[in-house]
């Protein structure tokens, strides 16, 4: 857990903050980047406390499948360490990147049954990496448009209740920062409270109106939500 007087000094969006992070980590590389999960689970920053970067000929040339470009806040972290994200199924053998379609990963990790529950959404969220976080909710990086800041947004997935999916952050680069505990970011009553932040809610709304035809979460049963129809019908085009 980082001081107060680091909070207040981070700076607020991409590559700076990523590097702030990556200050911190360098101090105990093997601490847990989860500690509310000890002593049951152990998710260390860097695997063994040796930082793996990604090779700078591979990274600089470096793009998703689709051919969208690395966030700057990601190749900024590639360039540290890959393990953290070799460990959450991120690369196939060979380095390359592994992204699954969301409802093949809600799959994988949840089960069959509620994959199918989120087909509708594969189209527009075709390009999906799993990030660690949560216990029985899950954090979830999706390759859409990216905000003005290079940045994709990441998820928060919930079966617990009702199925739940929801905006939790603007980019890897506040999802790592608040990871690491360098941004005070107040008492959330939700996964999606960002989208009124001051510093991260327009960046929030962007991508809301991007992924989820302008709402910040959806929940079961997606039928029932306003924007049901028009995302069914733009995912059905394979609108990614």
């Amino acid at each position: 857990m980082s001081s107060t007087n680091e909070k207040e000094a981070a700076p607020v969006h991409g590559v700076p903050l990523t590097e702030q992070v990556i200050e911190v980590v360098r101090r105990d590389p093997a601490a847990s980047a989860l500690p509310y999960l000890l002593p049951y689970v152990d998710v260390p920053w860097v695997e063994g406390g040796v930082p793996a970067p990604m090779a700078e000929d591979v990274l600089a040339k470096a793009v998703f499948p689709s051919g969208r470009p690395l966030s700057p806040s990601l190749r900024t972290w590639l360039s540290y360490d890959m393990s953290l994200l070799e460990r959450h199924q991120w690369f196939t053998a060979d380095g390359a990147f592994a992204p699954r379609p969301l409802d093949r990963l809600i799959a994988d990790e949840m089960g069959a049954f509620w994959g199918t529950e989120f087909a509708w959404l594969a189209g527009r969220l075709s390009e999906c990496f799993l990030l660690p976080g949560g216990s029985d909710s899950r954090r979830i990086l999706a390759v859409t448009e990216p905000d003005e800041e290079g940045e994709y947004p990441v998820f928060a997935l919930d079966l617990d209740d009702l199925p739940y999916l929801g905006l939790m952050y603007p980019g890897f680069d506040v999802y790592l920062a608040d990871t690491a505990g360098l941004l005070d970011l107040g008492e959330r009553q939700g996964y999606s409270e960002l989208i009124h932040h001051g510093t991260y809610g327009g960046r929030m709304r962007r991508h809301a109106r991007q992924c989820l035809g302008g709402a910040a979460e959806i929940q079961y049963p997606f039928d029932f939500e306003p924007v049901y129809a028009e995302l069914v019908r733009e995912g059905a085009g394979g609108t990614g």
